[in-house]
């Protein structure tokens, strides 16, 4: 035959780190040029006898399976080489052309590659939230990994088990110095602590690795339609999502009555945080999300109308007494087409929803201090207003469909899940009717 390919390392090309590209060099009728496999080590890692990677190569957790993979893209190229052979193109072919025959030039060869090209689509897309969560759960697994590079055959049962126990055994970072900070300022200010030790630190949950498992099981699937990975490599067979029941998410109405007449100056920070609690409630259990992008123009004849972000499902709901005072003072001397609530800067959409997440972060710590003024304890977070919301519409005998509705879920079980938490003496009583008289 007059094409081959063979595996190398490219002494041509020298990176930052002193490493060289290992890469597949194509022959075809007296001409070669060469592809990469997206693996590269330094010279003292690579056997050019044997070419394949020593075991000193420290780079991953497997040398064994990143041979493997490498050789895989050997033997896939060149049954494409036969392919053609067979189907006598071959000889017709260029060097180029057959070059871009077996590279397919959108292809990646790395989960993270694969992963970081899906996130910047989304960007494209303008779809900055999906963004925002697959990036947190790479950077989850990059520190897992030492931010070494992370290969499909390598990203298996026994590879997820130990991500798994690792992640669970790790404390929660996000804000706890945030918190700290918050907790010393205010003790200066009230003589006491305002948040409790054992919230700052948690360890993290099984829901929590759920969320990132489903990324990163999101991400494999796409890679196995987009042909990057191969099917029989999919971990998710033998490793099963697990989760647990959340603890009880809703206030009871005394508690939201506290926050309601809390009496705060509008100079303290505190005064938006019992704002935008009270306004979610109010707004159909609003998401914070929402609340931050809503704009002027979207309050009209007494309404609220405007469309969700994470369903597009559209919403037009009656502005209550207690709604409006709120909203007066937030829209005065704005323009129709300014944010309600002073939570998003001017900027791109791609900054002004980093702007919203750095809100977030400062409103669920500002609500633990919100609770413990206001003598609640109850670990308050943004999504407790939309669960209150949920459990006291049904307390007050508001129709389950309705209250389906008013949240924008396309089905009931979905509401049925906000209110698997209802009080006990709630429950006891409907109990009691069922006795036999």
């Amino acid at each position: 035959m007059n094409t081959s390919l063979v595996l190398t390392l490219d002494m041509r090309r020298t990176k930052k780190d002193g490493t060289y590209p290992v890469i597949i060099r194509i022959s075809h009728y007296n001409r070669s040029t060469s592809f990469t496999t997206g693996v590269s080590v330094l010279e003292k890692d690579w056997d050019f006898d044997k070419k394949i990677i020593r075991k000193t190569y420290t780079g991953t957790s497997s040398v064994t399976r990143l041979n493997n993979f490498l050789n895989k893209q050997r033997i896939k190229a060149m049954d494409i080489v036969n392919r053609l052979k067979e189907e006598d193109k071959l000889r017709f072919m260029s060097i180029t052309q057959l070059k871009e025959q077996l590279t397919q030039s959108d292809k990646v060869h790395s989960f993270f590659s694969f992963a970081e090209k899906l996130i910047a689509e989304m960007k494209k897309q303008e779809r900055f939230g999906n963004a925002t969560s697959y990036q947190t759960t790479i950077n989850s697994l990059k520190e897992f990994t030492g931010n070494k590079d992370l290969y499909f055959e390598e990203l298996n049962y026994d590879f997820l088990m130990k991500y798994h126990t690792d992640f669970l055994g790790k404390e929660k970072r996000t804000g706890k110095k945030q918190i700290q900070k918050l907790q010393n300022k205010k003790a200066k200010r009230i003589g006491e602590k305002v948040v409790k030790e054992e919230e700052i630190s948690k360890k993290n949950s099984l829901n929590g690795l759920a969320v990132y498992m489903r990324t990163i099981r999101a991400i494999f699937n796409q890679a196995i339609k987009s042909g990057i990975a191969d099917k029989n490599l999919y971990p998710f067979d033998k490793y099963k999502i697990k989760s647990e029941p959340t603890k009880k998410r809703a206030l009871e109405m005394d508690d939201i009555r506290k926050i309601l007449q809390m009496n705060i100056s509008p100079d303290d920070k505190l005064f938006h945080t019992r704002n935008y609690f009270i306004a979610s409630y109010l707004m159909c259990g609003m998401s914070f999300i929402d609340m931050a992008f809503l704009t002027i123009e979207k309050l009209e004849k007494s309404r609220v109308h405007y469309r969700r972000k994470k369903t597009s499902k559209l919403y037009d709901f009656v502005i209550s007494k207690q709604l409006k005072q709120i909203l007066d003072y937030y829209i005065k001397g704005k323009g129709k087409m300014d944010f309600v609530f002073p939570m998003i800067k001017p900027g791109g959409l791609e900054k002004q929803y980093k702007d919203v997440g750095e809100a977030r972060k400062k409103y669920n710590i500002n609500l633990k201090i919100l609770a413990e003024q206001c003598g609640i304890d109850f670990n308050l977070t943004s999504y407790v207003s939309r669960h209150s919301f949920a459990t006291q519409a049904v307390l007050k005998n508001v129709p389950l469909q309705a209250v389906s509705q008013m949240l924008g879920h396309s089905s009931i079980t979905t509401t049925q899940i906000y209110l698997k938490s209802l009080p006990n003496n709630i429950m006891d009583e409907y109990l009691q009717r069922m006795e036999i008289k």
